[in-house]
């Protein structure tokens, strides 16, 4: 017997917008506003923003050992009812991101406590997708219910949807040990870029299945698959677990000795992932990129200009997470961004160059 699809609410866009618009004037989030511009590396373009303001955002505690009585604060594990959007399932339910650069981010959550560093179970994908779907079909509804709508969500706008992302192992940018998978709409990341520059490509989702031959001009391996919008939900638990045992093999060859990785089965489908990764998905592709590091530093560069490769002082470390994947970045004083914007595409691309798997030393990178 199947099993009914697991569904979102179908006015997900609405509850999102009204419970973050009531927690950002109750003080629950704090919202991050942000300065913006356009860096573009091999011709994709990269939202660099800036946030002062997040210099002071608190910091999560780091665990405790075993002998230490109190644990670890778990943002998610009794959240204010101010800050909950919904339940989903039996086992998820979704709450707003309490510190938030994208307006209206929020987070799919496991309902009990389950280890961010696990590989996804098949209902954290199906939760995933439930969302993604929900929220274009309740954005698109709520934005032509003058025009007909087309049943081919390929004929959509491409900034109508959601963007989700997962950060998983040391080197990803994750910052909670609870699971949890963050969603941003992508209307909401794009709406205060710049007008692109005539002959430029503007800015778009990274992760979405008309820019993935883009992700071939990046200097770090990313793996790929499209998404057939009536995936069922084991066919997109095997995408997941393909992808991820691709960036296993592709981590094994740039690190032949490592413990972790030794085993060249790669078959377990459960349990503690070998490597740190991020994961994006949107309404119809799914990308998986391996991590090295979360991040690297900025290399200075002299007055005068000069940009031949010498001797830089470095002037701050950019980290980045599964947002990399939509093709932005956030640097948090303006000693980096001063740095990043006079730096151009070489700044960001050197850092590029450092947190993945390098793409010109593997041949796996082919999508």
């Amino acid at each position: 017997m199947t099993l009914p699809r697991l569904k979102a609410p179908p006015n997900l866009r609405d509850l999102v917008k009204e419970a973050f618009a009531k927690a950002v004037s109750s003080g629950q989030v704090t919202f991050y506003p942000t300065q913006v511009c356009i860096l573009t590396v091999n011709d994709i373009p990269f939202q660099l923003r800036f946030s002062p303001a997040l210099a002071s955002k608190p910091k999560p505690k780091l665990p405790t050992p075993p002998s230490t009585a109190r644990a670890p604060f778990d943002p998610f594990a009794d959240p204010p009812p101010s800050m909950l959007i919904s339940p989903l399932g039996p086992a998820h339910f979704l709450v707003l991101n309490k510190f938030a650069i994208v307006p209206e981010h929020f987070i799919l959550a496991t309902s009990a406590y389950k280890p961010q560093t696990h590989i996804l179970e098949q209902d954290d994908l199906e939760a995933t997708l439930a969302c993604i779907h929900s929220y274009h079909q309740s954005s698109s509804s709520s934005s032509t219910s003058s025009t007909p709508t087309s049943d081919n969500p390929a004929s959509q706008a491409p900034d109508d949807g959601l963007f989700a992302f997962f950060n998983c192992g040391p080197h990803s940018g994750a910052s909670q040990p609870h699971r949890h998978i963050q969603l941003l709409p992508i209307s909401r990341m794009s709406h205060d870029l710049p007008a692109p520059l005539p002959h430029t490509t503007p800015w778009a989702v990274l992760s979405s299945a008309p820019r993935l031959p883009a992700l071939r001009a990046l200097p770090f391996l990313a793996f790929a698959e499209r998404i057939p919008h009536d995936i069922s939900p084991p066919d997109l638990h095997a995408t997941y677990l393909r992808l991820y045992r691709r960036a296993c093999r592709a981590a094994a060859a740039a690190a032949p000795h490592s413990p972790a990785l030794s085993d060249p089965s790669l078959d377990e489908c459960s349990g503690e992932a070998r490597i740190s990764y991020n994961l994006a998905m949107t309404r119809d592709a799914m990308v998986l990129c391996p991590r090295l590091a979360e991040g690297a530093e900025i290399a200075g560069h002299g007055d005068d200009g000069d940009d031949d490769g010498g001797n830089r002082t470095p002037l701050g470390c950019l980290s980045l997470n599964g947002t990399l994947l939509a093709g932005t970045a956030l640097v948090k004083n303006e000693v980096e961004w001063d740095a990043m914007r006079r730096g151009h595409p070489e700044a960001l691309m050197g850092v590029l160059r450092k947190i993945g798997i390098p793409r010109d030393l593997s041949d796996e990178g082919r999508l």
